[in-house]
């Protein structure tokens, strides 16, 4: 024997998410070409995380080509010792 279906309660509540903003975005536009300069600690240390990871492009809302450029960033930051290689 079959039970009867029940509706699912939590299809009903679904939310539907926003697009996050690129945060390397300027005025809503991509800067060409891609740049992300190793020197500005403040937005590295927004895309990075307490133990010193990258942020996912998920999380961070960045582009593909903005995450590398990111990542390269990153990566001379911490070869010219101005980011830590392991967090606190």
């Amino acid at each position: 024997m079959r039970r009867p279906s029940r509706p699912n309660k939590r299809k009903s509540r679904a939310k539907s998410r926003g697009k996050k903003k690129d945060p390397l975005f300027i005025d809503g536009k991509r800067p060409r070409p891609m740049f992300v300069d190793y020197k500005d600690i403040d937005l590295l240390n927004k895309l990075t995380n307490r133990q010193g990871k990258l942020i996912g492009r998920r999380k961070s809302g960045c582009t593909a080509v903005s995450q590398s450029a990111v990542a390269l960033a990153v990566k001379r930051a911490r070869f010219m010792a101005l980011m830590p290689y392991a967090g606190d």
